[in-house]
């Protein structure tokens, strides 16, 4: 008995069964960044304008608006929905905040707890100042060294 084209007609399966499975992956992952639609202008000027101003928080330094994990467009659509409900951005900023830490936030508020992280480049920058004039000034008070005429050319 030859059992060629049963082996033929299982591999061709097989075959159509993996290019649907990855055709399908390919549009879920598709659907799942494609962009929000927008009632007006106005609102998506908001929204990319919010978007910007948010961490996505899988990714280090990507903001929502240019993060596409899937945390970020779950974010991206959670943001829609707040300011579809009429909330603030100020009020969308405090409830992701409540909710991730403020390392959603790019520009965290100026509070106690995050003063070195607003004033501690200064500081160094200052301190940095600081030191290059003190070693300019210790090089500078020297005596001018004469010239050594023996050594002519």
């Amino acid at each position: 008995m030859n059992h060629a084209p049963f082996h033929r007609l299982r591999l061709a399966l097989l075959g159509v069964g993996l290019w649907l499975i990855a055709a399908s992956a390919f549009a879920q992952a598709g659907a799942a960044t494609a962009p929000p639609e927008f009632v007006d202008a106005a609102e998506e000027q908001r929204f990319h304008a919010l978007v910007v101003e948010l961490r996505c928080v899988m990714c280090q330094n990507q903001s929502l608006a240019d993060s596409n994990a899937q945390i970020a467009v779950d974010l991206r659509r959670e943001v829609l929905e707040l300011m579809r409900e009429g909330r603030s951005d100020a009020q969308i900023k405090e409830f992701l905040v409540e909710r991730y830490g403020e390392f959603v936030l790019y520009r965290p508020q100026v509070k106690s707890r995050t003063w070195l992280l607003w004033f501690g480049p200064l500081a160094l920058l200052l301190t940095g100042a600081i030191a290059v004039a003190v070693i300019v000034r210790r090089r500078g008070s020297g005596a001018p060294v004469p010239p050594d005429d023996s050594q002519e050319w």
